[in-house]
Order: C-alpha cells, then structure tokens, then sequence
C-alpha cells in the first residue's frame, strides 16, 4: 500500500465510527478532523467530498460486521447451526469488535432512507446480501434435509433479518436488553422450528 492509500484508509478507520454513531447529517467536517487529526485539506485531498468518505466509511464498518458473521459461522458446520451463530453474533455483539455505534446497515437505512440515495443504496444492497446469505443457508438446509421441506428460505430470511434488526432498534431506543434477549430467544425459537 502506498502513502496516499495509507491515508485514505487512516481517514477510513478513524471517521467510520463517527459517520456509524452520528450519521451522515450528524458528522461534520470538524468530527471527521477531530477523529483523524487531519486538517481539512487532507482530508479532501484524498476524497472529493463528505460523500466518498461517509460511503468508504459505510463499506469499512460492514466489513468488520461481515468478517465477524464470516468468523462465528465458520466454527459451526451444519446449517442450523450456522443461523443460530448469525443470531448469536446480535445477541453478543458486545463480545465481538462491532463497529462503534451498532449495525451498520440499521443505522444507515434509517437515516439515509429519505436523506442519502447513495448511502440508501449501500445499505439496500447490504440487507439484500446478508437476505441472500441467510436465505441460502435456509435452502441448503432443506436441501440436506435439515429443514422442512415447506419453509419458505426468502421468507424465513426475512424474517429472522427484522426479528433481530428490530430486537437491536427496540433495546437501543427503550435501554431495556431483556426485550433485546426476548426478540432473540423468539429467533432461535423459530430456527429451531425448522
């Protein structure tokens, strides 16, 4: 890696909990210098505009999110298992080196929806990709005989996608973890089911 990539991902790491918890809006260009040490000259010097930095910074946190999901999936085998360690990854997050701030994509989607196109795309292809993940483990599990052969995998990836995006959104707006737990144990519930 070169000087100039160098900087640009020291500029990556050190902004991207800040655009996480702050949001695009939030973050501004005394955040971004406050958290780099750069000047503003710098920092522009190695992206056009807030944009390129917050979308940089949007790619670096899934990256951690997915290489953890990557990381505790492949210590289990069979297909079960692998979606109760995707379940386990939400519940623990706090054992694990999440991004600062939560889930990317929930965090993103919610302000971006009607703020940010670009940033609203981001995490529109993040969610159908994490869908396409846990829906085909669905349906290589039916395949293998896991599963019920009735299970819908798009549906049931749907599903288990907003019982714990939404178990991480309830327990972060009420500061109650127990609703958190509850949500999560109705997801592992259902994997069970099956």
């Amino acid at each position: 890696m070169n000087k100039a990539e160098k900087t640009r991902q020291f500029i990556v790491e050190m902004t991207a909990p800040v655009f996480n918890q702050k949001g695009y809006l939030g973050t501004s260009l005394s955040d971004m210098t406050n958290a780099t040490g750069l000047t503003k000259g710098s920092i522009y010097g190695n992206f056009a505009n807030k944009d390129e930095v917050a979308l940089a910074a949007f790619d670096h946190n899934l990256r951690i999110v997915g290489d953890i999901l990557r990381q505790e999936m492949g210590k289990v085998s069979g297909c079960r298992e692998k979606l109760l360690a995707y379940v386990r990854v939400y519940e623990n997050f706090l054992k694990h080196p999440f991004p600062v701030g939560g889930c990317p994509i929930q965090n993103t989607a919610v302000e971006a929806d009607d703020t940010h196109p670009m940033l609203k795309q981001k995490a529109a292809e993040a969610l159908m990709n994490l869908k396409e993940m846990v829906g085909g483990l669905i349906k290589k599990g039916i395949e293998k005989k896991e599963f019920r052969s009735s299970i819908n995998p798009e549906q049931m990836a749907l599903t288990l996608i907003s019982m714990i995006e939404g178990a991480i959104m309830i327990a972060k707006v009420t500061g109650k973890l127990n609703y958190k737990k509850s949500v999560i144990q109705a997801a592992e519930d259902l994997i069970h089911s099956f």
